[in-house]
């Protein structure tokens, strides 16, 4: 029996995402910092398939391709224009070799650095961009197409344009720097009509946020449309003042402290449920503990099967010795 498609998915509750790979990597020693770029995908494929194997296992229904910033003037500053091919066929695969039955594989396309508003030129360069990517990742089976980090609405809708021609469902996210608003001057409510407008099938945003500085947008966003919402903030503590995580002077060598627990990306999970968010994901920081706080709280993990035997009156961890045991963590 053929799995439920993303659309189908989404009919029948929220979906739970994935995590962030690309920082989480570099910090494993697999990216380098500053490009950012994902040749781990070609150069050592199985630390990629490892983090998609945690990914799966802490409870995401969704694997993203690492295709993320793998197109040909992104990869170009890394000397590897000539590998967009290999890069984007081989995180297709390993993704598709994890998820099997379990999980559906999303293609993903981001932000080129190359759009100009009011520039035909630019806007013909980033559809050669997106083309050319999905391209390798359709041939290669991906069940959807996830565009994210578009600071530029105009951006987005470029993408949207695009992958509505695969015939494959599409999810859309903008991004917020420190601004409540697009580079255009767009707000969040205006942004995700535009895009439903255009074609996505799901639209929200991604990234650059923590949870307490994206779930207020994606509130307006709620109330202005019906369609499906999809979320994935990052999970590092940032200043109201400074709510890009990107433009901290911690980023990216000193992220660490800032990392938010898991419990608080649970709690992020179930307010994401309460909105009304329908695609509950999330990205940088979020690693697999996160993912699996969520899926817990969501309800998408089954009960402990494993056997523990407790000392009875005397007990055999610290864990029951502080009565850890009898404490909620909810």
């Amino acid at each position: 029996m053929p799995k439920l498609g993303i659309l189908e998915r989404l009919k029948h509750g929220p979906v739970l995402g994935d995590g962030g790979y690309l920082l989480e990597l570099e910090k494993r020693g697999w990216v380098r910092p500053g490009p950012f770029t994902p040749e781990v995908a070609i150069i050592y494929p199985n630390a990629l398939r490892e983090m998609h194997v945690e990914m799966r296992e802490a409870g995401a229904e969704v694997l993203q391709a690492l295709t993320f910033y793998a197109s040909r003037d992104k990869l170009a500053t890394v000397g590897l224009e000539d590998r967009v091919e290999d890069i984007n066929r081989s995180a297709v695969r390993v993704a598709k070799e994890v998820a099997g039955d379990q999980c559906l594989v999303a293609g993903n396309l981001s932000l080129t650095w190359m759009y100009g508003p009011n520039s035909p030129t630019s806007a013909d360069r980033v559809r050669q961009t997106f083309d050319e990517q999905l391209k390798v990742q359709c041939e290669e089976g991906v069940d959807f197409i996830i565009g994210e980090t578009f600071s530029w609405l105009g951006e987005a809708l470029l993408c949207v344009e695009r992958a509505k021609k695969t015939g494959l469902p599409v999810m859309v996210t903008i991004c917020f720097e420190n601004k409540d608003e697009t580079a255009e001057g767009i707000n969040a409510a205006t942004a995700a009509k535009t895009l439903f407008d255009a074609g996505a099938d799901i639209v929200g945003m991604n990234c650059l946020r923590p949870p307490q500085h994206i779930l207020g947008p994606m509130e307006q966003m709620r109330k202005a449309v019906d369609g499906y919402l999809a979320c994935q903030p990052v999970a590092y503590n940032t200043p109201k003042d400074k709510p890009d995580f990107t433009s901290l002077p911690e980023f990216p060598y000193a992220l660490d402290p800032l990392q938010l627990t898991r419990k608080q990306m649970g709690d992020y999970a179930l307010q994401a449920k309460e909105i009304g968010i329908n695609y509950i994901g999330s990205c940088c920081g979020s690693v697999a503990m996160h993912v699996r706080e969520m899926a817990r709280v969501l309800g998408k993990l089954p009960a402990e099967s494993r056997i523990w035997k407790k000392g009875g009156t005397k007990p055999m961890s610290a864990y029951e010795y502080y009565d850890h045991d009898q404490i909620s963590v909810k």
